[in-house]
């Protein structure tokens, strides 16, 4: 059990009232943390004398600590952001929410939840005929941020089947629990978060992480994020805020400032978010400080592919920096921000990449048909002409004998191809093949390596740089 906060102390009897030097900076890696959210348009209290009431008229609407829902803040939330709502569908909605979902494995039930905050509530309604029609019931208003109640619960109490426990910092939206914060004195170390503190409520509140978007756990000085199946090693640091040029740091503020600002962190929540099964097990990823802000530069290139002649560019990332992730996140943000048919050609240069991409794409539940590996040039040509959001295929696909035009595969111009490790000699020469078969296509490569100078077909073909990411950085 945490200590009382030197804000608590000031309000409670005096029997409570001793403090001790570490709980003293405790308390003001807590105050700092209140002050930035606070800065960013988030609403805080403390929560250490919540009223709890059974009539649901306490401080927050919670009729019992095991609650982590603040359905009073959901309700006001729905009928704002869906004016049309009838009574029944909303009580359905937060029905749907509040749903125990404890027979799942937590990573299941984070992902069920993900599912309903990210698209909304799909429910069954009479309409003035009588006849059952389907709705759907918008959550999060991703698209206008201030739209949303962004709220921050300091010392907030939850009881689970044995023991309660309270937590440092919740940041809530819409009355949805979707960050946890987990902080300790500048002196300890913030394994010590993990290991002493985390762990723990997982196992003792389970309920919390049912709705989790991410956990971010700091010292003050060094501070990681993770999601709730994230082993310590798997927790990153947040250096940068919005730029890769950056100097970097990892104390706290930047780490809120990066992650937690109200549009930032509705964009990790709805397009920087997958739940991948790729290593043997469920697991719930979230992008990396590089990735995000890389994909995001991919982005804004992207809405210039025209002016640019489809050259969207080169996304250098070191080798293990996690590249298709990004061009999962890449496409997934497209297909879902941008209108439009948008088909995306994988491309790579051996057939173990091929199966390896795919197979990433799969698992990551991106890809939702079958057949859409090209097995020949007429196979390509054939997937182009259908309705699909995902093709794979080998750059081999792209040769011709010395001297012959490849002919028009689609004059398309919503197809985006993306080419895996593009500086490599294949792509140098095949490059031109590619534009040919392709005329209106959006052309990015990603690639570990940098291009060199005499791979100037390549640099032709995707642009220069959009981002660069060394690992050692």
């Amino acid at each position: 059990m945490q200590k009382v906060t030197l804000a608590d102390q000031v309000t409670i009897s005096e029997e409570n009232s001793e403090m001790n030097s570490d709980y003293s900076e405790d308390s003001l890696v807590e105050k700092s943390a209140i002050l930035e959210f606070k800065k960013l348009g988030y609403t805080p209290l403390n929560c250490f004398h919540e009223k709890i009431r059974l009539d649901g008229k306490g401080t927050l609407g919670r009729k019992t600590k095991s609650e982590v829902l603040l359905v009073r803040k959901l309700n006001e939330a729905i009928k704002k952001l869906n004016p049309d709502i009838c009574g029944e569908a909303e009580e359905l909605a937060i029905q749907e929410l509040e749903k125990d979902t404890s027979r799942l494995s937590s990573v299941k039930a984070n992902q069920e939840v993900y599912s309903i905050i990210k698209n909304g509530v799909k429910v069954k309604v009479r309409n003035k005929k009588g006849e059952l029609e389907d709705q759907t019931v918008k959550i999060i208003d991703f698209e206008n941020p201030e739209n949303n109640d962004f709220f921050l619960a300091s010392q907030f109490w939850i009881t689970g089947d044995i023991d309660t426990r309270r937590t440092d910092l919740l940041g809530f939206v819409n009355g949805i629990p979707l960050i946890f914060i987990e902080l300790k004195a500048p002196g300890r170390k913030v394994k010590e978060a993990f290991d002493d503190n985390l762990t723990d409520y997982k196992e003792v509140i389970p309920q919390l992480f049912w709705y989790n978007a991410f956990i971010i756990l700091s010292n003050g000085r060094e501070s990681k994020i993770g999601t709730i199946t994230s082993g310590f090693e798997h927790f990153a640091e947040w250096k940068r805020i919005r730029d890769e040029k950056e100097t970097g740091d990892t104390i706290l503020d930047t780490m809120i400032k990066g992650t937690c600002e109200k549009s930032r962190f509705l964009d990790i929540l709805e397009n920087f978010t997958l739940f991948s099964s790729s290593e043997g097990h469920p697991v719930k990823i979230i992008s990396k400080n590089h990735q995000y802000l890389g994909v995001n530069n991919a982005i804004e290139s992207f809405k210039k592919r025209n002016e640019n002649e489809g050259k969207i560019g080169v996304f250098w990332h070191t080798q293990g920096s996690g590249k298709s992730y990004s061009m999962i996140f890449f496409a997934q943000k497209i297909l879902r921000k941008f209108p439009g048919n948008y088909t995306f050609v994988v491309v790579t240069d051996r057939d173990e990449l091929d199966d390896q991409i795919y197979r990433n794409f799969q698992n990551a539940g991106a890809i939702s048909e079958v057949g859409v590996q090209a097995r020949s040039g007429e196979h390509l040509k054939r997937l182009l002409t259908e309705d699909h959001r995902l093709v794979f295929t080998l750059i081999h696909k792209f040769g011709t004998k010395k001297g012959v035009k490849h002919p028009l595969l689609s004059k398309r111009d919503d197809i985006i191809v993306i080419a895996d490790e593009a500086h490599r000699t294949q792509y140098d020469t095949l490059a031109q093949n590619m534009r040919d078969a392709l005329p209106n296509a959006g052309f990015i490569g990603f690639t570990g390596t940098p291009l060199m100078a005499e791979e100037e077909k390549t640099r032709d073909t995707f642009g220069d740089y959009v981002s660069i990411y060394r690992q050692c950085t």
